[in-house]
C-alpha cells in the first residue's frame, strides 16, 4: 500500500477511518528523515491492513505544532482513534516490524479503560 500524504483537511477522516495508521512526520530537508523513507515504502507494502501516512512539517505546519513535533522524523501510531506511541528518531526496518507486531497485539480495550480511569483521577476533586 502506498503512503497517504495528511493534510489539516484528511487528518482526522483518515485516523477515524482506519484501525490502524502509522504517521510519518517529516520534511525534504531532513537527512534522517530521507533515510527513512524508503523503509517506510517498503514496510508499507508489507501491511496491506495498516494505513500508512506522511506529514510534510513544512506544509502541513499546523498540526505538526498540533502534535508538538520538535524533532523529525516522529513516527505516531493511532489505533481505534487512540494515539498509542510518538517518538521521534527513524527506525530500522526490523525494528519497525516489531513495533507493529506489539501495537497490533495491544489490547484495546485495556488501553481504553486505562485511560478512563486516568480521566476520572484527573476529574476528581483535590
Amino acid at each position: 500500500m502506498a503512503t497517504v500524504a495528511l493534510t489539516e483537511q484528511n487528518f482526522k477522516e483518515t485516523i477515524d477511518n482506519n484501525s490502524m495508521v502509522l504517521v510519518d512526520f517529516w520534511a525534504s530537508w531532513c537527512g534522517p528523515c530521507n533515510s527513512f523513507a524508503p523503509t517506510y515504502e517498503a514496510i508499507s507494502e508489507e501491511y496491506q491492513d495498516i494505513t500508512f501516512a506522511k506529514v510534510n512539517t513544512e506544509e502541513q505546519k499546523e498540526l505538526a505544532g498540533h502534535f508538538q513535533i520538535r524533532s523529525i522524523p516522529t513516527l505516531m501510531i493511532f489505533r481505534e482513534q487512540i494515539l498509542i506511541f510518538s517518538q521521534p528518531g527513524a527506525l530500522p526496518q526490523d525494528a519497525l516490524k516489531e513495533l507493529i507486531q506489539k501495537a497490533s497485539d495491544l489490547d484495546m480495550d485495556m488501553v481504553r479503560a486505562e485511560i478512563e480511569k486516568q480521566q476520572a483521577g484527573q476529574a476528581a476533586p483535590a
